[in-house]
């Protein structure tokens, strides 16, 4: 039996190969990939604990031709979706993303609900929030989250 992970993400890029290089600096490991006929790598799987992350090439996967597909081409990509991933140091992963030419978004800051975290927007232009937790989160943190956002 294989160790399948539990949750998978499907991320559309122009480059696949670059994109898993840019990824594996997020601390993704590489388990397996797919050329196309030409040899271009067109599916990349990576795997950080039970996230599984499946980077498709923009152009050359077999997806039929639809509406959704036309747009998913055209982008932006992820509308509406951040993918949240706990770092063991949010500044430090801060520092990489910004170097590797991300939109640094949000923080790094500390959370009144607990958490310090930084939110960017990727080259491929994917919504990531990266995190970790507080040792001495707020005791009624739910209180101090809504009052930071609506007093």
């Amino acid at each position: 039996m294989t160790d399948e992970a539990s949750f998978r993400v499907g991320l559309r890029v122009g480059d696949v190969t670059e994109a898993a290089t840019f990824y594996q600096g997020l601390g993704f490991e590489q388990t397996g990939s797919i050329p196309s006929p030409d040899g271009r790598t067109i599916m990349t799987i990576l795997r950080r604990g039970a996230l599984q992350l499946l980077v498709d090439a923009l152009v050359g996967m077999p997806f039929p031709d639809s509406d959704r597909e036309r747009l998913t081409r055209t982008g932006p990509r992820g509308l509406g979706v951040v993918i949240g991933i706990e770092v063991t140091d949010v500044d430090a992963t801060a520092d990489y993303c910004r170097s590797a030419g991300c939109q640094v978004t949000t923080g790094p800051i500390d959370a009144p609900w607990g958490e310090r975290y930084v939110e960017c927007l990727d080259p491929y232009e994917y919504a990531w929030k990266f995190f970790q937790l507080l040792p001495d989160p707020p005791p009624d943190s739910l209180s101090a989250t809504h009052n930071s956002w609506f007093t």
